[in-house]
């Protein structure tokens, strides 16, 4: 059970779950119970589908749950049978004919959505990955991930003429190390479910209708140790996420925004082209 917490006095308290949790349920629907806060990501109640507005929730949800001090184990979820849906659409506007200024947020916000998971979340997290779908990175980030038989954990960017450098990639050379992960990203083969816990990726594979509940079991045994016990063992098993992305991530991204700052031909163009081949 959650631990009573003390009242700090003058401290300015963090937003409030019915705050937060209202402000992103377009993207993400938020449940909570005895301390442990479920956050599922979703599109108009089905699987979710990658758009600009999505993309900037991340990065200011991380922040709230994790300065809300009544939050005590995260797990995240997708919706449905697919973890998330890409959605080539969104680069239809070529990246190098964006402003300079929204170039920029753009650097700042695909930083800050993975760097604020680690950062400013102080307790234990686990990812209940539901199927297959892009940007798996998120659930590899958490301290344990379940996935499902048919999770597809892969990076797509070079196969798209992109390098890969927003945090697939990275996450994949810390779990599998250099040479798989060179590998993968440049044929953008697939890992299922069970070959991602063979290699490292995740923990446990199961069938989706027992996905969540073992995630809610794993959440109620670390509920049943002390708050301290918690927070600092997750701040332990977090530290390795966090030298990486101090060492590596900016210096990806920055390779990845060049390229497409540059690019003529447009991501849309090539995800399509690349579609068209898969379906031959």
């Amino acid at each position: 059970m959650p631990e009573k917490l003390s009242n700090w006095f003058q401290r300015t308290e963090p937003s409030q779950f019915e705050v937060y949790s209202e402000k992103y349920k377009d993207f993400l629907m938020m449940k909570r119970k005895n301390g442990i806060i479920e956050v599922r990501l979703h599109t108009a109640g089905g699987p979710f589908q990658l758009s600009w507005d999505a993309h900037s929730v991340w990065s200011q949800a991380w922040i709230d749950i994790g300065r809300d001090y009544a939050n005590e184990v995260l797990i995240i979820t997708g919706t449905g049978d697919r973890w998330q849906t890409a959605n080539p659409d969104v680069w239809k506007t070529k990246f190098r004919d964006w402003t300079a200024d929204d170039k920029l947020k753009m650097y700042h916000e695909s930083m800050r959505l993975l760097e604020n998971l680690i950062f400013c979340i102080d307790i234990p997290t686990i990812a209940a990955i539901n199927g297959p779908g892009t940007h798996c990175e998120l659930g590899t980030l958490c301290d344990i991930t379940l996935c499902t038989e048919d999770t597809d954990f892969f990076d797509p960017h070079f196969l798209g003429g992109t390098p890969p450098g927003d945090g697939m990639a990275l996450t994949l050379q810390k779990t599998i190390g250099i040479k798989r992960a060179a590998y993968y990203a440049y044929t953008g083969q697939k890992i299922d479910g069970k070959t991602a816990v063979e290699l490292g990726i995740a923990n446990e594979v199961l069938s989706r209708d027992r996905l969540l509940p073992r995630a809610w079991e794993l959440a109620e045994m670390m509920m049943e140790r002390s708050r301290s016990t918690r927070h600092l063992t997750h701040s332990i098993l977090s530290r390795p996420w966090k030298q990486a992305f101090v060492n590596d991530l900016g210096f990806h991204l920055a390779h990845q925004m060049y390229d497409m700052a540059n690019d003529e031909v447009g991501p849309h163009s090539r995800l399509m082209q690349v579609k068209e081949r898969f379906k031959g």
